[in-house]
């Protein structure tokens, strides 16, 4: 999985799976009437541009994970894995603690983006993740949910525009604080099936060795 870039989105990277996105692809494809919410200083940009063009809604991408040391790095946390990768290649930083959960705001060429990382523990993910929708109005069709999938080989990503929580207990939850909506794209991240007769909540637990890790952050970055 290799990322590609759009010369009209200034180079910006966008992987070849979110591209496939037509949602998130018309939203890069519109870079220029988000340019207003983070190009405002362009000494080029005029005020009357600026005050002429709606502000758009950013994109709310979250990766789901469990927090703490005892669980970092590990398969379950692959959500997590993609949000730092993206806030690394894309200069966000995720300093900041707000709706119980490491959370940043930068763009991704000229598309306003917030990344998070729900701190509740997955199962609860839903807590955070309703509160931020909720606060910011952002359209659940601008929401990106990034997890795990045992039924995927590890590595391959699938994106969706919507569907069930396929016994996914975060996705599950977020569903539930969403009011029984499931009309929200996301992003599942193969982590493969558990060898011979493991335990798949031990399997899920089991840290990512070197090679993994770095297959799993080629899917943004190359």
């Amino acid at each position: 999985m290799t990322s590609i870039s759009l010369s009209s989105m200034s180079s910006v990277r966008i992987p070849y799976c979110f591209c496939r996105c037509n949602s998130f692809s018309s939203h890069v494809r519109m870079s220029r009437l988000s340019t207003l919410a983070c190009a405002s200083s362009d000494p080029t940009t005029s005020a009357t541009q600026l005050a002429s063009e709606p502000k758009p809604k950013p994109w709310l991408l979250v990766g789901l994970g469990n927090p703490g040391k005892l669980y970092k790095g590990t398969r379950h946390n692959v959500g997590f894995e993609m949000i730092d990768t993206i806030a690394e290649a894309e200069g966000i930083s995720m300093n900041s603690v707000n709706f119980k959960a490491l959370f940043g705001k930068g763009c991704i060429g000229h598309v306003p983006v917030m990344l998070a990382k729900p701190q509740t523990f997955m199962n609860a993910s839903g807590e955070s993740v309703g509160s931020i929708v909720s606060y910011y109005k952002i359209p659940l069709k601008q929401v990106l949910v990034i997890f795990d999938d045992m039924d995927l080989p590890f590595a391959k990503p699938r994106l969706l525009p919507k569907g069930g929580h396929g016994g996914h207990n975060g996705m599950r939850n977020i569903i539930n604080h969403f009011k029984g909506s499931n009309d929200f794209p996301r992003l599942k991240i193969g982590i493969g099936r558990p060898p011979g007769k493991m335990d798949p909540v031990n399997f899920v637990l089991r840290q990512f060795n070197k090679q993994e890790r770095e297959e799993v952050h080629a899917l943004w970055v190359h």
